[in-house]
């Protein structure tokens, strides 16, 4: 990678023998949206407001389930990096996820049009077994579990009103449990069939006819009465395994009428995808490639598209009902839009017409979404959505990457129709510019530097690489060329020195491996393991498992009944010296700090501010603490029940985490044993000195400890986003930089509890191919030090930070001599080369020079690089060593099988 005006040789190691395989996407959800109230207390003006974007669940092959948020600002209606992952719900070992839906937890406490959030969502998942999963959004664990009394359970829907779930089960029912005020029950079952039931979708709520004496009744009870009562399910539709669609009356769970497809040579026709529009027209994809519309008066077909090759596996309803997508075995992605037709018997008439097609998977489609979603509502009722806003429809299926493309119809050409994602100006789904989401994870792969080893984990197993040196050029050109002829030369290498299968009950979740090489820690959500590594002679290396290291964990986290007992991690993070080990707990969120040194691992401190309650008020400012620079911040550990311990104190009992200092007192913090706050801390970063220990939350609360001291140093004000990655500068140990999954970025000096001047003048003099990177930043380094002394500078070489994504390296100087236009811009940048104190200390001028203009922006030397993708981990070796590991998407579509392809001319 080279500068403009100076260049940067790098040894890069492109690692591709990596094996890490994503797991292929059998499952895409958005949250759906609370019911309109027919009681006219609360009005709708979706239209007047901005647009606001829900939750992303993606469920995985390997049981794993993504959460990804928005990461547009709340009113801003675009955003390059789109939603991101920001927790992964580890599935237990082994299973998958076939069906996800979402529901409401209690949609009276929502206006219709609140966009509900992750604390006001419940989420349920299956798997091809009888059982079906709610999961803990919160903790990022399974809450509960049902059977469904039927066998397998083939499709999962969730009515409108966010009180019943569907299920289609393999013995030929329809069971529906009751989800209603956060319970999971089940209420009723529907008359068997002789097939199973591949797909379910409810049909249009319709308003609750009272009598007048209910009415009087209504009219006397008090007004916070449920408005769940409001709306009520008439009936839904099943496909099923016979080539027929059955339309169901809830009330009495009967068949109403029976709707067959077509066949071939008497083969039975699969219906895999049903859907219902508010209108009552009915929608199928089966296994023929045909989509079938009928009408749910008279089920009889009303229209009938050979649209796919091969069966059609998923279908997904613009949120005005106006469009369909569905997808299948055949990779394409297929619109059919309500098209205005002129017609004798009136003025205007519509119908359904296959309007579009695009090819942007390279293998089966497996689940599409869309966003906002859809709810099929009366046409008195019918929803209004803000018209200059896009709507984004997400697909996935084995290629392992969600992919989202704008899908706004031809005829919104009233008014400008913004593209969310930013990829192009054009939003109709036939002409905008889709984007893939990466399919690799942050974490999956870690680097020791010190040992040279890459180390990758699997759903259940961990394997380990060692990097070979490359010899000393000076060296081999000092020796004799008598036996040149003899010697081959240097092919550059790795080999692999670890394969080893773990038992877990859950998806691996962390792992880490020390610098030197000689620590691995792994965990699933209920256990963490610890392995000492021994490298022989030949350089082979030896396990050695440490015993009893979950029961060290298991004595220092204090028996809860808001958690189950778990040694799982969130996040593992050795000392520079792998002196110690850090540890966020997965369930229970404590910081531990465990020291490595002596005959067995001891525990040194547990730390609980992240356990905090009343941390933050709306989301930005820190509530309840002293003044950052009061010397008492540093005894703030005992606030919240910190405590030292020894080995000599396991057997006795934590204290009480009731105990207060005076401090607490004063703050008027409940109990943090009963009010403990819900949190994932899954950042963590050491100093190269050992000293500093920063950790960070998904509520985006950092918080920073001393490690020579073991104590609590101070906490940072929290931002708008949850940190992507945190990273300690090796030149200037109490320099911390904060990147996150937008492409901003924060300097922090933890050491003067202050942002200073030139880290808020770097973040604001990064280029917008940076900021506006379509994949978020996954982590950073600063240049490292050329010496081994810390504080060591190569002369005359200006400092850098590289950030890496998964298809971008980018290279930033730690320079202030930026540039701007004109003969302004030189006296400016004069200026600044004249400041004293050097690069690391110099503030910049404002981020638009002094009359905001932007010709004046500061811009300082940069280089992107797009030529390594997909990146699963970037870090540097030495100071001119960098190794990239990549995971091709060619290499990782080799171990599928074959995508299916039709000729279409030459056949006979």
């Amino acid at each position: 990678m080279d500068r403009k005006r100076e260049t940067t040789t790098l040894a890069v190691h492109r690692c591709r023998f990596v094996d890490y395989a994503p797991s292929s996407i059998t499952a895409l959800a958005y949250p759906p949206l609370p019911l309109p109230s027919l009681k006219g207390k609360k009005k709708t003006t979706a239209g007047k407001q901005p647009l606001k974007f829900g939750l992303l669940a993606v469920g995985h092959a390997n049981g794993n389930i993504d959460i990804c948020e928005w990461m547009g600002a709340d009113r801003e209606s675009q955003c390059s990096q789109a939603w991101v992952v920001r927790k992964t719900l580890p599935g237990p070992y082994p299973s998958k996820v076939d069906s996800l839906a979402f529901v409401i937890r209690h949609p009276d406490d929502l206006g219709p049009d609140d966009v509900p959030t992750q604390a006001d969502l419940r989420l349920f998942s299956s798997g091809g077994g009888s059982e079906l999963i709610e999961w803990d959004l919160e903790r990022g664990c399974i809450r509960r579990t049902i059977t469904s009394q039927g066998g397998s359970i083939w499709s999962v829907a969730a009515n409108p009103s966010s009180s019943s779930l569907a299920l289609g089960c393999e013995d030929g029912t329809v069971r529906i449990l009751s989800v209603a005020h956060d319970t999971l029950t089940h209420s009723r079952h529907f008359d068997r069939v002789k097939c199973r039931m591949l797909s379910i979708a409810w049909g249009p709520p319709v308003p609750r006819v009272r009598s007048q004496t209910q009415k009087d009744t209504a009219t006397d009870s008090s007004d916070d009465e449920d408005e769940e009562d409001d709306w009520t399910d008439s009936w839904l539709v099943t496909g099923g395994s016979d080539s027929s669609l059955r339309k169901w009356d809830v009330a009495t769970g009967r068949v109403i009428e029976r709707m067959g497809v077509d066949k071939v040579r008497n083969e039975r026709t699969l219906v895999w995808t049903v859907g219902v529009l508010g209108d009552g027209t009915i929608i199928s994809g089966d296994s023929l490639g045909n989509v079938k519309f009928w009408d749910s008066r008279t089920c009889t077909q009303l229209y009938t598209f050979t649209a796919h090759g091969a069966d059609v596996l998923c279908m997904a309803i613009s949120p005005e009902g106006r469009a369909v997508y569905t997808a299948g075995v055949d990779q394409k992605v297929v619109q059919f839009s309500l098209v205005k037709t002129s017609s004798e018997k009136g003025p205007s008439s519509s119908q359904w017409t296959q309007t579009s097609s695009r090819r942007m998977h390279s293998h089966d489609i497996r689940a599409l979404a869309i966003w906002p979603p859809y709810t099929p509502l009366p046409g008195a009722h019918k929803r209004q959505f803000p018209i200059d806003v896009a709507p984004v429809l997400a697909s996935g299926g084995l290629d392992m990457s969600v992919v989202l493309t704008p899908a706004a119809l031809p005829t919104s050409t009233v008014v400008k129709v913004t593209n969310p994602l930013n990829t192009s100006m054009e939003a109709t789904f036939e002409d905008a510019y889709h984007r893939k989401l990466a399919y690799v994870v942050p974490g999956i792969v870690r680097v020791a530097r010190g040992a040279r080893l890459v180390s990758c984990a699997r759903e259940a197993g961990l394997s380990v690489w060692r990097i070979q040196k490359k010899p000393d050029e000076t060296a081999a050109l000092s020796r004799e060329l008598q036996d040149a002829e003899e010697q081959e030369p240097f092919a550059g290498g790795w080999e692999k020195v670890l394969e080893m299968d773990l038992n877990v009950h859950s998806n691996i979740t962390q792992h880490e491996i020390s610098d030197d090489g000689k620590w691995l820690a792994v965990s699933d959500l209920y256990e963490s393991k610890l392995f000492s590594l021994r490298t022989d002679e030949r350089g082979q290396v030896d396990l050695k498992r440490i015993k009893h290291f979950s029961a060290i964990i298991q004595a220092h986290i204090p028996a809860s009944s808001t958690h189950v007992a778990s040694t799982g991690a969130a996040a593992f993070q050795f000392t520079p010296d792998s002196s110690k080990l850090v540890m966020s707990t997965a369930l229970s969120s404590y910081i531990l700090v465990i020291d490595l040194t002596g005959d067995k691992p001891r525990v040194l401190r547990r730390f609980d501010q992240h356990r905090m309650q009343d941390s933050i008020v709306h989301d930005r400012v820190i509530k309840g603490r002293a003044h950052p620079l009061e010397p008492k911040i540093n005894g703030h550990a005992a606030v919240n029940g910190d405590t030292d311990v020894d080995m000599a104190d396991v057997e006795a009992e934590s204290p009480p985490p009731s105990e207060k200092s005076d401090e607490d007192s004063d703050s008027d913090e409940e109990d943090v044993g009963s009010t403990a706050a819900v949190v994932s801390v899954d950042r963590i970063a050491v100093s190269t000195d050992g000293q500093w220990l920063a950790t960070s939350d998904n509520r985006a609360r950092t918080h920073i400890f001393n490690l020579d001291l073991i104590s609590h140093h101070c906490v940072l004000p929290s931002f708008p986003r949850a940190t992507q990655t945190l990273v300690f500068d090796p030149m200037h140990p109490s320099v911390l930089l904060l990147a996150f999954p937008d492409n901003t970025i924060q300097i922090y000096d933890v050491e003067t509890r202050q942002f200073p001047a030139w880290g808020k003048e770097l973040g604001a003099s990064l280029p917008k191919r940076f900021t506006y990177a379509h994949d978020p930043v996954l982590g950073a380094s600063f240049d490292p030090p050329a010496g081994a002394a810390l504080g060591g500078r190569s002369a005359g070489r200006t400092r850098y930070i590289l950030f890496w994504g998964a298809t971008w390296l980018f290279k930033v100087s730690l320079d202030t001599s930026v540039r701007t236009g004109g003969r302004a811009g030189k006296r400016r940048r004069e200026a600044v080369l004249a400041t004293p104190g050097g690069p690391m200390a110099t503030p910049g001028a404002g981020a638009h020079g002094p009359h905001g203009l932007e010709e004046d922006r500061q811009w300082r030397d940069y280089k992107m690089v797009t030529q390594y993708r997909p990146i699963a981990c970037c870090a540097f070796l030495s100071k001119d060593e960098l190794v990239v590991v990549e995971r091709p998407l060619v290499d990782v579509l080799l171990t599928l099988p074959p995508a299916y392809f039709k000729h279409k001319y030459g056949t006979s």
